[in-house]
């Protein structure tokens, strides 16, 4: 491809030049210099990359776009090359063994030296992943493989397969191949008891739950997946997020090729494809894995729960996402009730609509254990509906609300909240089943003898419901009075927030300034960019003596929903996490969903450990006002230009721009943002209390524990009512 057919769109530019879209198209309009579309069309036009580079160039633009960024973009431009994905999966896996010296070298090597290094490179790491053609990059390659090699010198392995992911895996909707959220990979490794060692996930897909397992201390790990590309990006990632650990990871179908037959894991996780009825019925009509029946032709996910058990140890755990239909079709009675009935199953957690694909389903994890021979008898299934409009544990009804984007639309999942409700349900219900209590509306362990009528319907919302005790009609009408008077306290203090009048209009035209990266910034010595690395990385701590496991972790979490620090130091898994100081600007890696990306870290935070991903900016305050710094560096237009990804978007924290004004006009916007924050805390914090007051309320009128009164017996419009 020669340069010049290189072409890149206005985002790409934005991108390019570290600026937002807005200001491309400025220049599009005000520079008569900027170079001519070359291509596409007049509502998507297309312009020449090297003339872009160059015209930017001219303008002391020098390019902002981070190595990640320069390896997507050169993907796209290079898409007719010769080499395929799986190919550069492999180079990446290479690459990340490399020095930094090695793969400076490797940038700056002539076309043909750097496509051969590459083969040999890629070639050599071939047989640690499944693979069946042999490496082959053509002299068309050499962009793209001198991106990859810089690209893992300068952000490391994992960056660099995430852009090769977005390019051909993630959610793709030809392949329906998705990947898991990691909050929910995480949970389904927490709900496995003890320290598992050997963990299989036999439709393991990109490896988000073996990577989760491996972060809670697996070290060998199994995965088996029917698309070769995914089997072998997992394997590669989990190389690279795990690389103490065994790793085997084989491509064939699980139910009809069986890739570990022998294999007996401690524990398996998995995510199967929902739905498939051409799944092998006829063929494996005489399995030895059907233990508890043979699978009708409509529940294949009944296949995989016997799969899955069909590999574990006497008293191995498995937990699976599975539809929520799964739980009640008729067609699958007899299976449900024989693992009901021999104490296979031991919980069903129903998760809320948008957990994850597909996000108009509210999703279920079913968790199992093999029964040992001659083990004790479970007279009992946990039932958890982690969707129930119930407070969090020990939130006192303040849900932190964890945004995760999905295909087609978003979901606000209260990852936190979901965790809590079902690892403390789950774990009372493991220390002792028979002595559990339940909460209302959430959890409830119902009997065996009770689940096996004629429907055996496991669905969590109907047992936990069903479960509810009778309130005290007194201590619920105490109850909503207190509610009410919170409500209208805070409503009063959101009143005065509202009122607050700390700025104008400005004149004709909105206000221009100059900007600088935050990159730039941190050069001049304006502010330090920190950041927690993961366990394994290299680098350095802060240089703090500190005691961790007294410390409390500040999450991204933290930031959306406005709490103080909620995270567990043991996650981190890390001895490189930064402590927080008062004045630091706390700012979300992720950019995806709604909610503040950016805070002022106060006392409250001081002292806490810098959560995985969280960036922190740490400005000079003779230089850059804290408050004024946060923002900015929130700023919707500022995040959508620094962020990149489809699915999940990532904010490369060095390409945030910052106006550049002197310290007393800073000071003057900071206390315009310290309003904004307050008043965004209050209007949390009266639409909590307003949602927990109607809570109450409607569930005593419709609990019988509650009247109307009767001077509400017409509504105030006037018209009658029923």
């Amino acid at each position: 491809m020669s340069p010049s057919s290189a072409q890149v769109t206005a985002a790409e530019i934005s991108r390019i030049a570290g600026v937002t879209r807005a200001t491309v198209s400025n220049w599009r309009r005000r520079h008569e210099d900027f170079p001519a579309p070359s291509g596409g069309t007049d509502s998507s036009p297309l312009y020449d990359l090297e003339s872009v580079r160059t015209w930017l160039a001219s303008r002391g633009h020098a390019s902002a776009s981070s190595p990640t960024e320069e390896l997507r973009t050169t993907l796209r431009l290079h898409a007719q090359g010769a080499s395929g994905t799986s190919d550069l999966l492999l180079l990446v896996l290479a690459a990340a063994g490399c020095s930094a010296e090695e793969l400076t070298a490797a940038v700056h090597l002539p076309d043909p030296d750097l496509v051969a290094r590459a083969q040999r490179d890629a070639a050599a790491a071939a047989d640690a992943v499944p693979t069946a053609d042999p490496v082959r990059f053509a002299p068309g390659d050499a962009p793209v493989l001198r991106a990859l090699y810089a690209c893992v010198r300068d952000e490391g392995g994992q960056a660099a397969l995430g852009a090769l992911a977005e390019r051909e895996l993630e959610d793709s909707a030809a392949s329906g191949a998705y990947r898991t959220p990691t909050p929910l990979a995480d949970l389904l490794a927490r709900l496995i008891p003890g320290a598992p060692a050997r963990i299989l996930d036999p439709a393991c897909g990109s490896g988000t739950l073996l990577a989760a397992a491996a972060r809670r201390g697996a070290d060998e790990l199994y995965g088996q997946d029917t698309l070769p590309v995914q089997a072998r990006r997992s394997a590669v990632g989990l190389m690279l997020a795990a690389p103490e650990a065994t790793v085997t990871v084989r491509a064939a179908d699980s139910l009809r090729a069986d890739a570990f037959p022998d294999l007996l894991a401690d524990a398996v996780l998995c995510n199967p494809p929902f739905g498939v009825r051409d799944w092998g019925h006829d063929e494996l009509a005489y399995d030895p894995r059907w233990a508890y029946g043979l699978p009708p032709r409509a529940e294949s996910e009944l296949a995989w729960v016997q799969h899955a058990l069909a590999h574990l140890t006497p008293g191995g755990y498995a937990a699976l996402i599975l539809p929520p239909a799964t739980a009640g079709r008729a067609s699958g009675r007899r299976v449900r009730a024989e693992l009901v009935r021999s104490g296979a199953l031991r919980s069903v957690i129903a998760l809320p609509v948008g957990a994850s694909v597909p996000l108009h389903v509210g999703l279920q994890i079913w968790v199992l254990q093999r029964p040992e021979p001659g083990g004790p008898e479970r007279k009992s299934v946990l039932f958890v509906d982690t969707a129930a409009d119930a407070p969090a544990p020990g939130t006192g009804g303040a849900a932190g609300t964890a945004r995760t984007r999905g295909v087609g639309r978003s979901a606000s999942v209260d990852w936190d909240g979901i965790t809590a409700r079902a690892l403390e349900a789950w774990r009372a219900f493991t220390e002792d089943a028979d002595a559990f209590e339940g909460v209302p509306g959430v959890s409830h362990a119902a009997d065996v003898v009770d689940l096996l009528d004629d429907v055996v319907d496991l669905t969590p919302a109907r047992l936990v419901r069903a479960s509810r005790p009778g309130v005290d009609p007194a201590e619920l009408s105490a109850e909503v009075d207190a509610a009410r008077r919170d409500l209208v306290k805070s409503a009063k203090s959101l009143a005065r927030a509202a009122g607050h009048g700390g700025w104008r209009a400005t004149e004709a035209e909105a206000r221009e300034w100059r900007t600088a990266t935050t990159s730039d910034l941190a050069r001049g010595g304006a502010l330090t960019i920190l950041r927690t690395l993961p366990e394994g990385a290299r680098g350095l701590g802060d240089g703090t003596d500190h005691d961790s496991a007294a410390r409390a972790v500040l999450t991204a979490s933290d930031i959306t929903r406005g709490s103080g620090p909620s995270g567990d130091p043991a996650e981190l898994r890390s001895d490189t996490a930064r402590v927080i100081a008062a004045g630091d600007v706390l700012v979300r890696a992720v950019a995806s969903g709604g909610g503040p990306m950016a805070r002022v870290a106060g006392e409250e935070e001081a002292g806490a450990l810098l959560g995985h991903h969280v960036h922190l900016f740490r400005p000079d305050p003779g230089r850059l006002d804290a408050w004024f710094l946060a923002g900015f560096l929130g700023a919707e237009e500022n995040i959508a230009g620094a962020s990149t990804g489809s699915t999940i978007l990532t904010v490369s924290p060095g390409r945030l721009r910052v106006p550049l004004l002197p310290l007393e006009e800073q000071k003057r916007y900071g206390e315009a943002f310290r309003h904004v924050a307050q008043l965004r805390a209050e209007a949390r914090r009266a639409a909590r209390l307003a949602e927990e007051a109607a809570r109450l309320l409607a569930g005593g009128l419709t609990g019988g524990q509650l009247l109307p009164s009767r001077d509400t017996a017409r509504h105030p419009s006037g018209d009658a009512s029923t």
